[in-house]
């Protein structure tokens, strides 16, 4: 696992608990959202708790399994 800075590690910490978030307020299951991402239900939980730093590509999948903005997720 890469260690990351202090500051970058607590954006992705806010990427995943707003990740969560949505997920829960959608209603959906970590496996559900890897299902309709094709990302594996491992890789949606390490996110949320923003162990990954997730590759624009994964986070423009998230985003439109949940049906919000791209920048919804990556807000300040």
């Amino acid at each position: 696992m890469t260690d990351y800075n202090k500051k970058d590690a607590e954006i992705l910490v806010a990427f995943g608990l707003r990740m969560r978030a949505y997920r829960q307020q959608k209603g959906i299951s970590q496996e559900e959202l890897a299902e309709q991402t094709d990302l594996h239900r491992t890789y949606i939980g390490s996110a949320e708790r923003g162990e990954r730093n997730v590759s624009l590509l994964n986070i423009c999948r998230i985003a439109k399994a949940l049906d919000i903005p791209v920048s919804s997720l990556t807000a300040d």
